[in-house]
């Protein structure tokens, strides 16, 4: 089971979460084996040089290779990469994942959160493109969670044996 991880990675919080979020990832089964760019020192390492074409050809064939996306949807946008990731997983039919955290989406039948949404500049709620979000949901679904992620993650290996 080749699980791709799109997620972030140029802040050291982003290069920690990840590695901290695959790690239990894996050791969900020993049948999964995941690609975090980030491992990939050959395009990833900054104090080396590789061009655009190498990290596109390097990551999208991993993209290509996996059985499923997982894309990390949080952030003030979702990340310019996992954004392209998932639209190569999306147009080859590789089932996604989205791990959407953000807590401005709690509150969601306060009145007085919904009614802000009337008044200019004091939307409550995260904005989160709505083309990426629906190849996700075409292709997959979005939890709000690690758990949840993880459970749907195991129930989507259950379901390939």
């Amino acid at each position: 089971m080749n699980i791709y991880f799109a997620g972030p990675m140029f802040a050291r919080a982003d290069l920690i979460y990840n590695a901290s979020l695959v790690e239990k990832i894996r050791g969900l089964d020993p049948v999964i084996t995941v690609y975090l760019p980030q491992e990939n020192a050959a395009i990833n390492d900054k104090m080396a040089y590789a061009d655009s074409q190498m990290i596109a050809l390097a990551d999208t064939d991993k993209v290509l290779a996996s059985d499923l996306l997982v894309a990390l949807l949080d952030g003030a946008t979702i990340d310019a990469g996992v954004a392209s990731e998932i639209g190569v997983a999306y147009a080859k039919g590789i089932p996604i994942l989205g791990l959407y955290t953000d807590s401005r989406q709690l509150g969601a039948t306060n009145p007085k959160k919904l009614a802000a949404l009337t008044e200019v500049t004091e939307n409550q709620f995260h904005y989160v493109n709505l083309y990426t979000v629906g190849l996700v949901k075409l292709n997959g679904r979005i939890v709000t969670n690690e758990a949840n992620l993880l459970t749907a993650i195991q129930q989507f290996i259950e379901e390939q044996s």
